[in-house]
């Protein structure tokens, strides 16, 4: 059953969206190569914690750590390890940010110093996809649309579309009704609804479009070892266009957050 949302839950969302989206800021002025997913991650959980937050991932359904690092091949769910970042990787990061009883959910990828021609334009069609399908999250459409949006783009460009792993409903729970898939016909699936609050986090891949999964029980890769992106806002449907919780842009390191960062010991 799909809960539309208060203004009060909105907004302790909001306050979630902007520490998640500090931590972000601040992952950015670290990433280079050389630091291992690890140091990532323990620099994520200490700059959260700084901020009165709670890592939510952190012991999710037994989840070991406060990120997910997801290097080249890995879609998503990658656990952080001694792995060591290097020049053209591609990782996205996904954290889940818990304040004052209001969740946040976003991940990012990030080029690590110049990447190939062909992972730059998996990149930029990711988040083109992923923009393309908050454009039409308005009052009225429907949720197929989300995944048309999607689809229709990447594959245009010569991209896959991962199917086992889907955008989600968030409020009480990290993971709520409604699922968004990012595939899919235009005009199906539940109308959208003013105050109903979700993901959208396309994974696409240069290859195909299946996964496999770890031995940990967690990472999915690609099945052909073809590099894969993500990304993915958590949004709020509004009487007129879509506010974009998880927007960075909308942020900025204060004095003490980056004093932070500059005496953090990696």
């Amino acid at each position: 059953m799909i809960k539309l949302k208060t203004k009060e839950q909105i907004q302790k969302m909001r306050e979630a969206s902007e520490i998640l989206c500090k931590t972000h800021l601040a992952l950015q002025k670290i990433l280079k190569p050389g630091l291992s997913t690890l140091q990532l991650d323990k620099f994520a959980h200490d700059f959260m914690i700084y901020k009165k937050a709670k890592p939510a991932q952190l012991g999710y359904m037994g989840f070991p750590y406060s990120l997910c690092t997801s290097v080249n091949d890995e879609i998503c769910h990658g656990f952080p390890t001694d792995y060591r970042l290097k020049e053209g990787d591609l990782i996205s990061i996904d954290n889940v940010v818990e304040y004052n009883g209001g969740l946040a959910d976003s991940c990012w990828s990030y080029k690590i110093g110049e990447v190939s021609e062909e992972v730059s334009k998996l990149y930029d069609v990711t988040y083109n996809s992923l923009m393309r399908a908050i454009e039409v999250s308005q009052v009225g459409y429907r949720l197929g649309d989300i995944g048309h949006a999607i689809q229709e783009y990447v594959e245009e460009n010569g991209f896959s579309v991962v199917r086992e792993f889907t955008g989600h409903g968030i409020g009480d729970e990290m993971h709520e009704d409604p699922q968004v898939l990012h595939y899919g016909k235009a005009g199906r699936g539940q109308r959208l609804e003013e105050n109903m609050v979700f993901t959208i986090e396309p994974m696409v891949n240069i290859g195909h479009w299946k996964s496999k999964l770890d031995d940990n029980g967690w990472t999915a890769r690609t099945i052909d070892n073809k590099v894969s992106c993500q990304f993915e806002h958590q949004i709020v449907i509004t009487n007129s266009k879509p506010e974009i919780l998880t927007d960075q842009n909308k942020y900025s390191l204060s004095k003490e957050d980056n004093e932070f960062i500059s005496n953090y010991k990696l």
